[in-house]
């Protein structure tokens, strides 16, 4: 999924139609604008722009601030744009660059979690892939505590965030149902199923796994054709900014502004947040509200600035304490894979021969840049959700540990358990994604350049955990807990027996997936990890080597009860305070069997909705 950006003349992306918006954007180089707002939201990525989009329309006498610490987005990014391009800008200079600590159970490796560094955030960065989980995932939210979160709630919201486009070619693919029009970020099927791909499907179906042609619907099960947030009439990545396009002229925009920390005023009704401090010394006031949409890893690392947290933290860094919120940077959650690869037979022309095969590349950029159909419309669209008793014949081994794994005290570690042994609800939990990726995307490397095997065709398979019992935390660093210092990252990964059995488990099935017809017939043989990889503890050394991370991660100012360890209410509003909120991936409580860019928008738009309502 990984792909380097040819030197070809690109479609420039433009922020709007005509080229113009009411939004106004600022950058803290140039102009300044006011200093005093009603709301404040801290990071224009993914819910950022949604929530501030949603709310100045529901109140437009409201003034709204937006303070983002990346730059405006640029005015041609292919590796943004660009949808075969997908992959090319992580680690770039829109990206936080944000690295783990050492994981002690995956050999000591550090693992880069990429983050959006841009207005749009994340948005900029990700795979662009469109799905939602089970209902009963979502039911979940509720059933811990958050009245008014559960399915029908959600889909309500995440339907408002996406104008679905059946195109002529994607006819087939079905999404009838659970997907929306009307609203901002366009999303499609690809026209593009190149002929490695087809198989994928029929193969599934050979092993027992249906086709599911309306997997939005609350039901992901199955082998399934997912959309994309691309845009049909140009096959172009359709992100977060674009909700700027329906923003009112209410909404201000600040880019290059990193907030060291919320200003807090005791009140005889709590903590009431009175507007953000800058890294530079900056002061923006809110007569109303500030809310976070920093992310799962910074919107914890401000509250934390404030003074607001495990109280021994705090005063280790030097932060007096304000409010003692022991949750705030715990219930950290992520999605882990690992992968599979096989050398296509001769005759077939997978996304490896973007990167090694310069002719055909501009061959596909002019198809691309006139508007035909292209490698470069491509970003994948074959998946397959599955439960235990699909992948083992039976879900009895994965049961035994996840109960041993599973802490009696803990919501989100007996929901996960739920999952897997509730009879009403668990035949429909995916407790593993398979993902069909064109070209070689694995971790030994593409062969050299000059070897006899470069140029060689691949495919490969990801085999995804969606329901980890690791937790792990996100916390400033003590020892220079400023905003600009990277927060300390430990995911705590493969710390549960459950999930490094899981990823034994999922390397086995990817094999049998590729040892299936139809799709065995088209493959030469296992590039990675190769044939003298057999037994369960050579698989598991290979996992330990290779497994990492999808950039999920969710849960760290968890929507819980505050005795155990939430950080907000179910109006996602921090306790102990009266006005600061967070909205945004944090809040998410217990991993969903989902990409999770669905799930933000639609918690944004449910904000909006929310907190207008109060001001209404």
């Amino acid at each position: 999924m990984l792909f380097t950006p040819v030197a070809v003349a690109v479609l420039a992306f433009v922020m709007c139609p005509g080229g113009s918006m009411a939004a106004a954007i600022h950058s803290r180089d140039g102009s300044a604008p006011a200093a005093t707002y009603d709301f404040i939201i801290v990071g224009g990525g993914t819910a950022g722009l949604a929530f501030a989009t949603r709310l100045g329309q529901k109140l437009p006498a409201a003034k709204i601030l937006v303070l983002e610490a990346g730059p405006a987005p640029p005015a041609n990014e292919p590796g943004i744009s660009i949808p075969g391009l997908k992959g090319s800008t992580l680690f770039g200079p829109y990206d936080w660059k944000f690295l783990t600590t050492p994981q002690e159970k995956i050999n000591g490796r550090v693992i880069g979690q990429s983050r959006g560094r841009v207005l749009g955030g994340s948005t900029a960065l990700n795979f662009m892939v469109w799905d939602r989980a089970a209902k009963a995932e979502y039911d979940a939210w509720e059933d811990i505590g958050n009245h008014g979160w559960a399915w029908g709630t959600m889909l309500k919201y995440m339907l408002k965030v996406e104008n679905y486009v059946k195109t002529s070619s994607s006819i087939v693919f079905g999404l009838n149902k659970g997907v929306g029009t009307g609203g901002p970020i366009q999303t499609t099927v690809d026209r593009i199923q190149p002929p490695q791909q087809l198989p994928f499907i029929p193969t599934m179906n050979n092993l027992g796994i249906p086709t599911n042609l309306e997997s939005l619907n609350g039901n992901p099960m199955g082998a399934v054709y997912q959309p994309s947030n691309i845009r049909a009439s140009n096959y172009t990545r359709s992100w977060a900014p674009e909700y700027l396009w329906i923003a009112g002229s209410n909404i201000h925009i600040v880019t290059d502004a990193t907030v060291q920390k919320v200003n807090l005023q005791r009140t005889s009704k709590g903590q009431q947040a009175t507007g953000v401090t800058l890294q530079d010394g900056t002061v923006y006031t809110a007569t109303k509200e500030v809310v976070l949409s920093a992310g799962t890893f910074q919107s914890p690392q401000i509250l934390e600035a404030t003074g607001i947290g495990q109280t021994a933290l705090l005063t280790s860094a030097g932060i007096k304490p304000i409010l003692n919120l022991p949750g705030v940077g715990e219930n950290l959650q992520d999605h882990i894979y690992v992968s599979v690869a096989y050398r296509l037979k001769p005759g077939f022309t997978s996304f490896d021969s973007l990167t090694t095969n310069a002719t055909y590349a501009a061959e596909q950029m002019a198809l691309y840049q006139s508007g035909q159909p292209s490698a470069f419309d491509y970003n994948g669209s074959n998946f397959a959700f599955l439960n235990w008793n699909q992948i083992l014949g039976t879900d009895a081994f994965m049961l035994r540990l996840a109960a041993l794994a599973a802490l009696p005290t803990s919501p989100v570690d007996q929901t996960k358990l739920s999952f897997l042994t509730n009879p009403a609800i668990k035949a429909g939990i995916p407790q593993v994604e398979v993902l069909f990726a064109d070209g070689y995307t694995g971790t030994k490397g593409y062969p050299a350049a000059g070897s006899p095997a470069y140029g060689n065709q691949y495919i490969t398979l990801l085999g995804i955990l969606q329901h980890s019992f690791s937790k792990g935390s996100v916390h400033i660093d003590p020892s220079s807990p400023s905003a600009p210092s990277p927060p300390i990252i430990d995911p705590n990964y493969l710390a549960k027996d459950y999930d490094s059995q899981a990823m034994i488990q999922i390397v086995k099935y990817l094999r049998k997936i590729a040892k299936t017809a139809p799709l065995k017939n088209i493959l030469v043989g296992e590039y990675e990890p190769g044939p003298a990889v057999l037994t369960d503890a050579q698989i598991l050394s290979y996992v330990k080597d290779t497994v990492s991370t999808l950039w999920h991660p969710i849960g760290t100012c968890a929507m819980l009860p505050k005795d155990k360890n939430g950080v907000v209410d179910c109006n996602l509003k921090v306790y102990g305070t009266t006005n600061l909120r967070v909205v945004d991936a944090s809040i998410i409580p217990v991993q969903i069997s989902a990409h999770i860019q669905t799930a933000v928008y639609g918690i944004a738009e449910r904000a909006a909705e929310l907190i207008s309502n109060g001001y209404s």
